[in-house]
């Protein structure tokens, strides 16, 4: 009788104990988007189709110097990215709805460094006719590619690392909007061999009165 009390009593450990998180956003978790305002934007963008409700499957972080990237993947292939100076709420500066348009392999070290050194970070990109254009300045024409490491978290015990090699871009829809285009050459090693490729993603900035998080 008193086995199974105390049984009974135990608290639940965490599984996501651990695990990236801020804004109260985290794994196991869920967060809806305001519907009126992506009517208003879906027939400007390129992603043909948002879900309000994203249930998060897996969370990443990637540090770059003091800023912190936090990124939660979705049940809608795609993901939510904030950006961060710290901890708490206060201390986020942007946070941005992504969802994959397209992934593309990358064959051999000619097409990766032609991608690197020659393409990612051109001052404009092309995509279905449309002209995106980078955000990210540099004193040269061609900006080299922003490296990221970033930690992808299915649980606490858990996780994959992948290089990125990044670049943002972006352009004005027809009400004043930015649609954002975010370029990533990633590489990860997977059962000893080294797979690379292409990930294109569009997405939007989401502002604090868009969103709904659920724990």
């Amino acid at each position: 009788m008193f086995k199974s009390l105390f049984k009974r009593n135990k608290p639940e450990t965490d599984k996501y104990a651990g695990t990236p998180n801020v804004m109260g956003l985290k794994l196991g978790g869920s967060f809806e988007l305001d519907a009126l305002a992506l009517r208003l934007v879906m027939a400007d963008m390129v992603v043909s189709k948002v879900a309000a409700t994203q249930i998060i499957q897996s969370a990443g972080i990637v540090d770059l110097d003091g800023t912190t990237l936090y990124r939660f993947y979705t049940d809608d292939e795609g993901f939510l990215q904030v950006v961060a100076n710290g901890s708490g709420e206060e201390d986020v500066v942007d946070v941005k709805m992504f969802h994959y348009y397209d992934t593309l392999d990358i064959a051999n070290q000619a097409e990766w460094d032609q991608l690197l050194n020659n393409k990612i970070g051109a001052s404009s990109y092309q995509l279905e006719g449309h002209t995106y254009h980078r955000v990210w300045t540099s004193t040269t024409e061609y900006h080299n590619p922003v490296h990221m490491e970033e930690k992808t978290y299915q649980d606490n015990t858990d996780f994959s690392t992948t290089d990125q090699f990044t670049m943002l871009f972006e352009r004005e829809l027809d009400n004043g909007e930015m649609e954002s285009l975010f370029l990533s050459a990633e590489e990860v090693v997977n059962n000893n061999a080294l797979e690379r490729c292409l990930v294109i993603s569009t997405g939007m900035t989401v502002s604090p009165t868009q969103i709904t998080i659920h724990g």
